[in-house]
Formats: structure tokens, sequence, C-alpha cells
């Protein structure tokens, strides 16, 4: 029996760290409106320092160290991956480009038979 595992916050500070988090943004987009008539770079500076301390809280929580540990582990995975040359490139799109247009000639023939075979040889319909 396959168990699955789910992964919660657990100290109190993580929830206290998460809580400030959403006030923050909230207070952000909240300022962003509330100072309308400061200006908008007045609005924009609000809107991303709210956003930028709620990017810092979040980081020096443990859901935010598991993040970026993530994501490190998946740059490193990324760097793994063997990238095709652009000749590989060029000739692989050519076999895409010849594919679709072979499978656009081969459903066109096919609509076209089919056509002709319900109209023209079981109804007798002829198109004028």
């Amino acid at each position: 029996m396959a168990t699955t595992q789910v992964e919660t916050v657990q100290t109190g500070a993580d929830k206290a760290k998460i809580a400030i988090v959403v006030l923050l943004v909230f207070a952000s987009v909240a300022g962003f409106y509330w100072l309308g008539k400061q200006g908008p770079l007045v609005q924009w500076a609000a809107l991303l320092v709210g956003l930028v301390l709620a990017a810092g809280v979040f980081l020096t929580s443990e859901p935010g160290r598991r993040l970026v540990a993530f994501a490190r582990d998946a740059w490193k995975e990324v760097k793994k991956v063997v990238w095709p040359t652009r000749k590989e490139a060029m000739q692989i799109t050519l076999y895409v480009f010849a594919f679709v247009f072979i499978m656009a000639l081969f459903l066109w023939v096919t609509d076209k038979t089919l056509e002709w075979v319900l109209y023209d040889l079981i109804l007798g319909w002829r198109r004028s």
C-alpha cells in the first residue's frame, strides 16, 4: 500500500513567518491602491518594497529554504542536459515540418476520398 506524505509547516515560528508574508503581500497591494494619488512612482515603490520584504521573510522560513534547495537541485539538473547542436536542431525541425506536411497531405486525400465515396458513389449527389 502506497502512502502519501503531506508536508506542512511544523513550527510556530514558520507559521508566524508565513502569516507575516501573507500580510505583507496584502499590505503591499493595498498600499499600491491607497497611494494612487501620490503618483505611479510611489505606488510601484510601495508594491515592490512590500513584495521584496515578503519574499525575504518567506526565504527565512523552512518552506522558503526548501524552495531554494529545490531550485538549486533543479539548476544542477538543467546543467546536465545535453542540448542539440544548431545542425541537429535544424535537422529535427525539418523532420517535423516534413512530417506535418505529409500528414496534412494524407488527411486531405483521406477527406477527399471519403467525400467522393459518400456523396458520389453512395448517395449519388452531384456537386455543381
